[in-house]
Formats: structure tokens, C-alpha cells, sequence
């Protein structure tokens, strides 16, 4: 969704719309890879709105992605905290001493014949908080090149992490809106 620092992933959305829409500003991100539901603002007061909005937790965010394996419930939770990997960035830990509060909810929504598809439902926002999450669990999302292992990572083409619906409160009516994209894979 935005530039990143490493050679070669200067190309994102954020640089591509800003040439359509030059006052186009950013209000979240996506992990690299992740598909899925994007909103942007087209000015400094809807993106102040919605960057509250996010910061309050008071979107309601929904993922989709196939995992390895079948977890022993059907549903559950995982609450780790998160921080930065500052020898491996950008990648991220558990830590309990120094990570920030990480929440999500998870619930299995069919088997796939590598593993399992699985809802995901974030309560915070930490970067790559799914991906660790689920790999702390022992079912790792496919196509992960940052926290699968071999066989999980070499399962898919691609990173199986789908934002699928993003609900928010319009900035100047306060009604709910919810935005979907069907999954891709």
C-alpha cells in the first residue's frame, strides 16, 4: 500500500492513485502481498476522520486466508503482544515484556486440502499481527514468505491474506458503510 524501504518496492498503491488523484492521502496500510479492501481519503479532513476512526477501533475489519493444517477448534482467539524484530525488520515478534496489545479473532470456515480457510477478525491493528498470530498457533498462512515454514510457504503462489470486508462511518453522515471484495483465491 505504500513505498517500501528495501531496493525495488517503491511501486505501491498510494504512488499509483496519487497520479490519478493528486490530493489522494493515505488513512491505513496493507502488509505487501495482502489483497483486499484499501480505503484512501481525498482530503486532510475525511482522512482525519477515518484515522480516528481506525485509531478509536471503531472500524470493523474482516480477513480471509487459508491457513496450514486444522486447528483443534473451530474458532478461538490469540492475545500476543507484538513488536518489531529489530534484527530482522520488518518482520514482527511476540513479546510479552515490550510488545503493544495485539487481539484477533479467528473462526474455520472450510477445510481446503492443504489446510484450513479461516476468518479472521483483528481487534488491533500491529503489523503483520494475522501472520504471527497465526503462525504462533501452528498454522502458519499460506504462501508467507515471512512466517510460513517450507512446505507452508511453497503451498501457494501467493500470500493467502485477503482483506475481505472493511466497515467504517461515513465522515460526514456518520452512517455505517461497509466495503467487500470477494476472495481471490
Amino acid at each position: 500500500s505504500v513505498p517500501g524501504k528495501r531496493p525495488g518496492l517503491t511501486d505501491c498503491l498510494v504512488s499509483r492513485m496519487q497520479k490519478l488523484y493528486p490530493e489522494i492521502l493515505l488513512v491505513h496500510r496493507l502488509d505487501l502481498d495482502t489483497s483486499g479492501v484499501f480505503i484512501m481519503a481525498r482530503s486532510k479532513k475525511v482522512q482525519g476522520n477515518l484515522g480516528k476512526q481506525f485509531e478509536r477501533r471503531h472500524t470493523k475489519k474482516h480477513y480471509k486466508a487459508i491457513i496450514w493444517g486444522v486447528p483443534d477448534q473451530e474458532k478461538g482467539e490469540v492475545d500476543l503482544p507484538l513488536r518489531c524484530d529489530w534484527d530482522n525488520r520488518p518482520k514482527q515478534i511476540v513479546c510479552h515484556e515490550h510488545g503493544r496489545a495485539a487481539l484477533t479473532r479467528w473462526e474455520v470456515s472450510q477445510r481446503h486440502d492443504k489446510g484450513s480457510y479461516i476468518d479472521l477478525y483483528p481487534e488491533t491493528g500491529r503489523s503483520h499481527q494475522l501472520r504471527v498470530h497465526m503462525r504462533e498457533l501452528g498454522h502458519p498462512i499460506l504462501g508467507d514468505s515471512f512466517y510460513a515454514f517450507d512446505e507452508a510457504y511453497e503451498a501457494y503462489d501467493r500470500l493467502c491474506l485477503h482483506a475481505y470486508s472493511l466497515e467504517v462511518f461515513h465522515p460526514f453522515t456518520g452512517e455505517k458503510i461497509l466495503f467487500k471484495d470477494p476472495l481471490p483465491f
